[in-house]
Order: C-alpha cells, then structure tokens, then sequence
C-alpha cells in the first residue's frame, strides 16, 4: 500500500505521541551527556507540528514533510531544530510534489535525510550522534527498497535498524556536540538525538496504513 498525505499526517501525528511519552526520558539521556532540554526541544516541536497540521490539509506527502520541517526550525532551539528541520526537509524535497510515496520513494526520501543532516552537522558514523541510528535505517530502507518492498516494510525495516544503531551508540566517545567536551565520560550514555530518531522511525511505522 502507497503512502499518501493522510497516511503521512497520521505518522507524523503518532511521531508527536512518541515525544510526549517519552519526554522525560529524552530529558534524562541529554543531562547526562549534555544539556538536558532535547526532551523538551522534541516535544516542544512536535507539538508545534500538530497545531500547523490541524490548521493545514498539506495535499502530498511532501507537503506534510516541508510543514514538518518549518515547524521544527521554528520552533525548537539548540541542534535539534536546524538537525530535525533539515532532515525532514531534505526528505520533503526529495518527495516532491508525487501524491503517493512507495517503497522506492520513501527510501530515497530516507537517503536525502540523512545526507541533510550529515551535510548540516558534518558527523560521521560512530561520532555518537543521530547519524549513528538514522544511517543504518536509511541503509535497511533501501536493501527492502530494492526488493519491491512497500511503504510499511521499508518503514519497518527502518525501524528496527534505527534502534539497534541508538543502542550502539552507548559505549562510543562523542566526537561531535556538547557531549564531546565530556570526552570519555561521554561513554556508557545512550545518545538523545539517535534514540529520538529510533522513537520517531517506529512511531511512523506503527500508523495503520503505513505500516
């Protein structure tokens, strides 16, 4: 089944769910390793995205993606406005204006995410970063991709390596960030930004009719 602008809206929707449910943990992950708001940041933000989606009906996936974004940017202060905004942007113009995404298109929408993100903050695997949990996604997105997979099988796919990558992330000394300046002691801390990444992924791939 194709992905269409209801079907993205409703993921996003549940992706909001998500930030809310698990605020205080993301609260906790970033003051252990960095300044303790990313919890509020993503939840903050996402609220902000379903107050534009209750006043908006974005016609196209795309359209639902760029209000995402816009909303994020504005709304959300630190690194993870500018990291998020970029990535859904990318994704958003990597849709373009199509009225349904299938596996192929959604997967490419992945891959113009992370390299958004990876352009904007310039990390590389293993810096202990959102990079570390969205590239692998991208990566299991497209192996299913190619073997004809539909939206919900990419986004599931994507899930679940986008979990197994945030959990990686524990034992690495952050490289980028403020977590960097803690240097070793950064080890042994689940970074915020890859977990909120895994969060998002399954909340999208949990909506019925993308999923």
């Amino acid at each position: 089944m194709p992905c269409t602008a209801r079907d993205a809206a409703a993921a996003v929707r549940r992706g909001a769910d998500a930030m809310a449910e698990h605020r205080d943990e993301l609260v906790e992950l970033d003051r252990a390793i960095g300044d303790g708001d990313h919890g509020e940041n993503m939840d903050r933000g996402f609220r902000a995205v379903v107050a534009q989606l209750d006043l908006a009906d974005p016609p196209t996936p795309g359209a639902v993606l760029k209000l995402v974004a816009t909303s994020l940017i504005s709304s959300v202060g630190g690194a993870s406005g500018p990291l998020f905004g970029t990535a859904f942007l990318r994704a958003a113009s990597s849709a373009g204006e199509v009225e349904e995404l299938d596996g192929a298109t959604l997967a490419a929408s992945l891959r113009a995410a992370v390299e958004g993100v990876v352009s904007r903050g310039k990390a590389e695997p293993e810096d202990k970063t959102m990079i570390d949990a969205l590239l692998p996604a991208v990566r299991a997105a497209e192996e299913r991709a190619t073997s004809g997979a539909d939206p919900a099988e990419v986004l599931a796919a994507a899930a679940e390596a986008a979990t197994t990558g945030a959990r990686s992330t524990v034992p690495l000394i952050a490289r980028k960030g403020r977590a960097s300046y803690l240097g070793d002691r950064s080890a042994g801390h689940l970074d915020p930004g890859a977990r909120s990444v895994a969060l998002l992924l399954a909340a999208f791939a949990d909506v019925t009719g993308v999923e």
